[in-house]
């Protein structure tokens, strides 16, 4: 059984203690799509459509965003543009620093695309309303010559994969969307309540929108092949019966037959269906003709559960081809064995491809690696195939390696071999000659560009940033990219290879950070036990100054992953930025186990999770507890996930070093943990195998388990955990709670039942942000002895 999700792009990592952002760099989890029949083919779309809804047409597309801004309110045939309120302007400016209710505020970049003639960018900004507890989208048009920047679609329940494609009846920027219904409209509930997205393309120079599709329950992951001329993306099918299906006469029963694993994954439960790849062709309408299900027949998911987006799929550049990604074997739960296959569209052509017609099965161009093998690109030239290949069984954080398969020989090589880091993200230059990839670098994500030729590496970025590359500009020139850091979310900027220089492009949020106070970030190496150098982050308040006769509250920010590196990224929980606007130091340490040190420093937390790894903390914490200007009573340890399981550890072999605790999410029982948790092949790496498994594994079990420590509790715990976290279940946060209640340790327990492995709703967000700091308040900035609020 498989768990059907939508999909994104997000690290693999099975403890994930932050939001990592990607794609839309807003976070929309594993959200769990409503049960369908099979749709072989898909019945065709309804005529072409211009959508009632809120679209400025470019030629009224002012060369900048007005004050009031516009929107679009159809009357019949006549398109009327009225006056609508900025987002941003709604805004009151008069906040100094960050807040949970700011940070809610704050638009989030998602994906762009770049005009066919280069001169235009399309992106996407969803923003949060706190009243509402729901987001929207929308989409802007910025001009590259004079950066003018207007919104073209408002407020749509969701906007997402974009892809600006030439076609012979013009230009045409093809998405997946949902729009918001009409207020007052017939059956007027939110869209978002409906997810059922379809596919959309817009004339940006007519300011009309024509729905592409019309499927049942909706498609998601869109990608467009070169001409426009057809389309691939991903439909839901039901494949599985329910106990109901099978016994006719229990029409009302819940329960579910389970025979193997993976019965729920992140945060669904198998729902019967299995993600599938569908071809559909553009008609001379400009609508998409009757789809082919490219999986018929088969229960394996396109993308791969639970985070797979388009990046696991690609048309060939004659769009004769499509490449993609698929996870196709017995013991799922146990393995990582994903992997690429072609398939010939002009040999499929009206016919259904599925796995008993032998002339028409698919391609497995890595059937003899055991890793992941995933997110296929071709080159712009046609002849190689680029994808990314994880070489250990099992390992879902080995190094991450670029492949090239030549396509006219079959013959597959290596592009980064020798390389001791990771190729995330692979771009193709213009002229096919090189690939750029972007790679962890000392708490950072810095662009690298190799040749194809010699395999001659160039780093392209610089600076505290993490760099993340969509496309090249200006015939392979520059770069779109998009650039973060610890203080300010994402925001497009155009990098120019030659010389490294970059200009920003967007300002999503411009005018928030035109007010605000900001902490000040640092860069420190601490020595560890062993000798090695620890790389830290030391993020400052707005106000802190080395000089004066102060001592701050500190805070140890604990990673999860294991292996995720602390990067320059923003996240809407786990921020460095408002920790510190709230008068807190915080020391965030890469410690063992993290990539962008080598390969070394990675892999050496596998089998050794309460050791060296919490050494390297606790040597950080030792060093800057030390200064001069920190206040060694009023010290907190914080983290989630495998970061919510260094807290527990720490609470039973931390000493006395710190005064206040919070885990969200984390792993506190490693035996409970096996037994529920869903992806099995990560604790089977990292720890050996089932408890069980011999007497050296049970002995791993027994010394890195938090709860065997519980005895040792004295700090004042607040646990975090979420109903829907199959990653690492809810039981394990009552459990610990349980621990530090019975010994009558201070304690809190924050409980989100409508949550995953991360908190995604606005107002689940700022309670958690208000909990979170009120906890640390207490007994890091009062006397310890005070109640907090919701007591």
């Amino acid at each position: 059984m498989r768990s059907s999700t939508r999909k994104i792009s997000i690290s693999r990592h099975m403890f994930v203690g932050l939001p990592v952002i990607a794609c839309a760099f807003c976070l929309a989890i594993a959200c769990e799509v409503s049960a369908q029949e099979p749709l072989v083919p898909v019945p065709a779309p309804l005529p072409s459509t211009v959508v009632p809804s809120t679209i400025v047409p470019s030629t009224q597309i002012p060369n900048s965003i007005p004050a009031a801004g516009t929107i679009v309110v159809p009357a019949g045939n006549v398109t009327q543009v009225v006056p609508a309120q900025n987002p941003v302007a709604e805004t009151p400016m008069i906040e100094k620093r960050m807040t949970p209710e700011l940070l809610l505020k704050l638009g989030r970049l998602g994906g762009a695309s770049v005009s066919p003639d280069g001169t235009q960018v399309a992106y996407t900004v969803r923003r949060y309303d706190l009243a509402e507890n729901k987001g929207r989208s929308s989409l802007h048009i910025l001009n590259r010559a004079d950066q003018t920047d207007a919104v073209a679609i408002k407020d749509w329940a969701s906007i997402a994969s974009l892809d600006w494609i030439e076609t012979a009846t013009g230009n045409r920027l093809f998405f997946e969307g949902t729009p918001q219904k009409a207020e007052g409209a017939e059956g007027a509930e939110s869209a978002e309540d409906d997810p059922t997205g379809q596919a959309y393309s817009l004339d940006v120079a007519a300011g009309a929108v024509t729905k592409l599709t019309e499927v049942e329950d909706g498609i998601a992951n869109l990608i467009v092949a070169a001409g426009g001329k057809r389309i691939a993306f991903t439909v839901d099918i039901k494949l599985d019966k329910k106990p109901s299906e099978i016994y006719k006469d229990l029409p009302d029963t819940e329960g579910r037959i389970i025979d193997s694993l993976m019965y729920r994954h992140w945060t669904a439960w198998h729902d019967y269906k299995y993600s599938h790849l569908h071809v559909a062709s553009i008609t001379a309408a400009g609508t998409a003709g009757p789809a082919t299900d490219l999986m018929e027949g088969i229960r394996a998911d396109c993308p791969v559960p639970p985070f797979g987006g388009t990046e696991q799929f690609a048309w060939s550049p004659d769009g004769n081809e499509l490449a993609f990604t698929m996870k196709n074997v017995e013991d799922w739960a146990e393995s990582t064995n994903s992997d690429v296959y072609l398939v010939d569209l002009n040999q499929v052509k009206n016919a259904k491809v599925n796995a008993n017609a032998e002339a028409k099965k698919f391609k497995n161009i890595t059937e003899n690696g055991l890793g992941y093998d995933n997110n296929p690109v071709y080159s712009p030239d046609g002849k190689w195939l680029a994808f990314n290949s994880m070489q250990r069984a099992g390992f879902e954080s080995d190094r991450n390696r670029i492949i090239l398969y030549e396509r006219a020989t079959g013959v597959a090589r290596e592009l980064t071999s020798g390389l001791d880091q990771n190729a995330n993200n692979i771009n193709w230059a213009p002229d096919s000659g090189s690939v750029v990839f972007e790679s962890e670098r000392n708490g950072t994500n810095q662009l690298f560009r190799i040749n194809v030729a010699d395999s001659k590496l160039t780093q392209v970025s610089e600076g505290r940033f993490n760099w993340h590359a969509v496309g090249f500009l200006d015939k392979g020139e520059s770069l779109l990219t998009t650039q973060t850091s610890m203080l300010r979310p994402a925001e497009l900027h155009e990098l120019t290879l030659a010389d490294g220089s970059d200009t920003k492009l967007s300002g999503v949020n411009d005018e928030i950070y035109a007010n605000l106070e900001l902490p000040t970030i640092h860069e420190r190496f601490v020595e560890a036990t062993d000798g090695k150098k620890i790389h830290c982050w030391v993020i400052h308040p707005p106000e802190f100054d080395a000089a004066e006769d102060k001592k701050w509250p500190m805070l140890t920010y604990c990673q999860g992953g294991p292996q995720g590196q602390i990067g320059q990224w923003f996240s809407y929980r786990w921020n460095f930025h408002l920790m510190a606007a709230n008068g807190y130091v915080v020391l965030a340490p890469n410690r063992r186990g993290l990539p962008g040190f080598g390969r070394e420093w990675n892999d050496q937390i596998s089998g050794d999770w309460g050791g060296q790894a919490m050494k390297d903390i606790l040597s950080t914490t030792d060093e800057l507890i030390a200064e001069p200007y920190i206040d060694k009573d009023r010290v907190g340890a914080v983290g989630a996930s495998f970061g919510g399981y260094t807290v527990y550890w720490l609470m039973g072999n931390g000493g006395d070093r710190f005064k206040a605790m919070i885990a969200h999410c984390g792993v506190y029982n490693l035996e409970s943990m096996y037994g529920t948790t869903e992806e099995l092949f990560f604790v089977n790496h990292d720890l050996g195998g089932p408890y069980w498994a011999s007497a050296e594994t049970q002995k791993k079990y027994q010394q890195f388990s938090p709860h065997r420590f519980a005895k040792n509790w004295k700090t004042p715990l607040l646990v975090m955990h979420n109903q829907l976290d199959f990653r690492v279940p809810v039981t394990q946060g009552m459990e610990a709670f349980t621990a530090a209640q019975v010994q009558k340790v201070p304690s809190r327990f924050l409980y989100f039942p409508d949550e995953g492995h991360w908190v995604q709703k606005p107002q689940n967000g700022v309670l958690w942000n208000r909990v979170f700091y009120e906890w640390l308040d207490r007994f890091c900035k009062g006397d310890g002895e005070g109640e907090s609020k919701g007591k």
